[in-house]
């Protein structure tokens, strides 16, 4: 089963977030925007900005923590400036 490795802006603020899940990435914007997330409840509403597609779930969730990273927060600071 496949994963991702996603994205999100806050429209309100222009804070990211990193996230992975098994899911849809538009049902996982539609819960963050519902408030089901700690983090996300105060930034809302997100839009997605970025998604990676992974083999596994243990993938997904070493590049989310490599994102989440200072290496990784500037690697993702470049990847998401070719977007623009």
């Amino acid at each position: 089963m496949s994963h991702l490795i996603y994205v999100l802006e806050s429209l309100s603020d222009r804070t990211h977030y990193v996230g992975s899940t098994s899911k849809s990435i538009e049902e996982r914007v539609a819960r963050h925007n519902l408030g089901e997330y700690r983090f996300t409840k105060g930034h809302r509403p997100w839009k997605a900005i970025y998604h990676e597609q992974v083999s596994s779930r243990s993938k997904a969730v070493k590049r989310e923590r490599f994102l989440k990273s200072g290496i990784g927060r500037q690697e993702l600071k470049q990847i998401l400036s070719k977007l623009s």
